[in-house]
């Protein structure tokens, strides 16, 4: 860039209001609740500085606090006039150690065992060497472990190699030696374990928040396809169109990663569990994959965990951090999530402020040449496409659509836009939510008419009420119009006088 183009800039952000943040931005931000977030005047903080998603982990609450912090998000919502989303994202299967009465401290070389049997944890004696133990959650984990397979404890801070197995117990060598504690993770990399994928617990968690109006559930260690189909049925049961996020977390989710992306309706990109189960420097390309896959079948996509880490305990992110929020940009991708940054940290709110200054700076980079190819599967998307076209060769202009069920926006997002902001007319107050997830998507609540051209006029005329068009500017409307007493896909131009 240019020093005057770099100037400009450089105004740019410094001018952008804060009261709506995200109306500049594209990409959008998640934020996850949690000690230091969930007062009210927090939230209205969040909310203020951009964020349009809040997520709940359900790994640890309780659903007393699930409602009550749920109920308070909209309070807040509706009082400043600014609705957001709600994600709940379920625990999902896991296994984890038991009980320790005081941690184990654990040695290289050493030999230890994981039992699933009751009294099978008492001390083992192998050699005259009394061996130390711990119990495991999951009592089938001998039939998925193999002899010569890794565990990994604690987001992989230890790491035993599996020696051998009987019914009872798995014999395993410390090869990363550390401290054990109570109820430790446990990640098997590359071993395909015959958990449930949604289990009673998130049953019970998603129909209390099915009974709150979350708009998202995000599913947790998704494997194959099916598994987005168990949940898919479930809430077909509870009469829910809430969206399902499939969270890819280990090496079987990137085996079927297309046949995932088709079945949900979001993907997320779980990096934490991710770096744990794959090879450290297949991440990125993890994610590349990921968020491509993702464009290609018209799927939101999020790219979460670490993204601020050390703005848990620190006033400003490290270089690296900063570059990594920017690839994710880059990329195209819908959302860019935090979590511990915002749940225990000392800085949510500036976690917030420094993903939207990184977003809207990286997206002045943008250009139609760093768009990936799209797939055009049907006419109307054609039509859709034909909008876009137009819209990035007029610089000021803005992309008018109206849907009640969210797809003609999801149609123009995936195709992503280079300048042109997508106003996404509603009905829905749920739908209007939802379209939260979207990129460049700003969603309107307003009546939709019977006659589309008095929807037209009725959307204009409140954007110019709003401000939020000015005389000159090019407004190209992707909607359908009466054509000989039937509706067809039309494509407007017009221009504000």
């Amino acid at each position: 860039m240019t020093p005057v183009t770099l100037a400009r800039s450089a105004r740019f952000l410094h001018h952008l209001p804060r009261m709506n943040a995200d109306s500049n931005r594209r990409t959008k931000i998640i934020f996850t609740l949690g000690p230091a977030t969930e007062s009210e005047e927090m939230l209205e903080k969040m909310f203020r500085a951009g964020a349009g998603i809040v997520r709940l982990n359900m790994a640890h609450a309780k659903h007393d606090w699930t409602r009550m912090v749920i109920r308070r998000i909209r309070a807040v919502s509706a009082r400043i006039g600014r609705d957001v989303a709600v994600m709940m994202d379920i625990k999902g299967p896991e296994i984890r150690t038991g009980d320790l009465t005081v941690p184990l401290e654990l040695k290289a070389g050493e030999i230890f065992d994981f039992t699933v049997k009751p009294g099978a944890s008492n001390p083992a004696v192998e050699g005259g060497e009394e061996i130390r133990s711990v119990d495991v959650n999951y009592k089938d984990l001998v039939n998925d472990i193999k002899v010569g397979d890794t565990v990994l404890v604690d987001n992989g801070l230890l790491r035993l190699e599996v020696l051998a197995k009987d019914e009872a117990r798995i014999r395993c060598r410390v090869l990363i030696p550390g401290e054990l504690k109570s109820k430790r993770h446990i990640n098997l990399p590359g071993v395909k374990v015959n958990l449930p994928s949604f289990t009673e617990k998130d049953r019970a968690d998603t129909t209390v928040g099915l009974e709150e109006g979350i708009d998202f559930i995000a599913l947790s260690f998704v494997r194959e396809a099916k598994d987005i189909e168990l949940l898919r049925a479930f809430l077909s049961e509870k009469k829910s169109r809430c969206r399902i996020i499939a969270k890819i977390e280990d090496q079987s989710a990137i085996d079927n990663l297309d046949s995932i992306v088709s079945a949900c309706d979001a993907l997320m990109v779980a990096r934490g569990d991710l770096g744990i189960e794959c090879p450290f420097e297949e991440l990125p390309v993890i994610q590349r994959r990921a968020v491509r896959a993702c464009l290609a079948q018209g799927r939101p996509v999020i790219v979460a965990t670490h993204m601020l880490e050390s703005m848990i305990s620190q006033p400003v992110p490290t270089r690296a951090e900063i570059t990594d929020v920017a690839n994710a940009v880059y990329e195209l991708a819908d959302c860019v999530m935090l979590s511990g940054e915002t749940t225990i940290g000392k800085y949510p709110l500036e976690c917030v402020q420094m993903l939207d200054k990184i977003a809207r700076r990286i997206e002045i980079e943008e250009s139609a040449e760093a768009r990936p190819p799209a797939v055009f599967t049907g006419e109307r998307m054609k039509v859709l496409h034909s909008a876009v076209v137009l819209a990035n060769e007029l610089p000021r202009s803005k992309l008018l659509t109206f849907t009640r069920h969210g797809f003609m926006a999801q149609g123009l997002a995936m195709l992503r836009p280079v300048h042109s902001p997508i106003i996404a007319f509603t009905p829905s107050p749920e739908v209007f939510r939802q379209l939260r997830l979207l990129r460049g998507v700003a969603p309107v609540l307003m009546p939709l008419a019977s006659e589309p051209d008095v929807t037209i006029e009725n959307a204009i005329a409140l954007l110019r009420r709003e401000g939020r068009i000015v005389p000159g500017d090019k407004l190209i409307v992707a909607t359908d119009i009466v054509s000989q007493d039937r509706l067809v896909d039309s494509v407007q131009l017009r221009t504000v006088r």
